[in-house]
């Protein structure tokens, strides 16, 4: 049974730091890009960040420079560092795994974090 568990949210002061983790389990973790995605109320969820099992990263614009997306293969997790977070960074945040190797594309998510920025 394959399992994404994300942890770390909670509630911080504008320009405040978090860091997100994701726990994966019941998957060969490194042939899977992780990635990480947020919805705040009344939008869509959009992607934040992803990183492919040999560390290729991407960013969304909006939090280039202050978001570091990073994986541990031997811990089969993987971390989203949040630094100068703003107000509009609220959202809930979800870990994503996807992967089109070893058979049919598959993707997994997990049940979401709560992120909230205000003072």
């Amino acid at each position: 049974q394959v399992r994404l568990v994300e942890s770390g949210g909670g509630l911080v002061q504008p320009g405040g730091s978090l860091r997100l983790s994701c726990a994966a389990s019941g998957i060969i973790f490194s042939i899977y890009t992780m990635g990480w995605y947020r919805q705040a109320p009344g939008k869509q969820r959009e992607l934040v960040a992803v990183i492919s099992g040999i560390d290729n990263t991407n960013y969304a614009e909006s939090v280039k420079g202050r978001f570091t997306i990073s994986r541990d293969n031997a811990k089969n997790t993987s971390y989203l560092q949040m630094n100068s977070l703003k107000p509009e960074d609220t959202a809930v945040h979800y870990c994503k795994a996807e992967t089109t190797k070893w058979g049919p594309p598959r993707e997994y998510w997990g049940q979401g974090t709560q992120v909230t920025v205000s003072s």
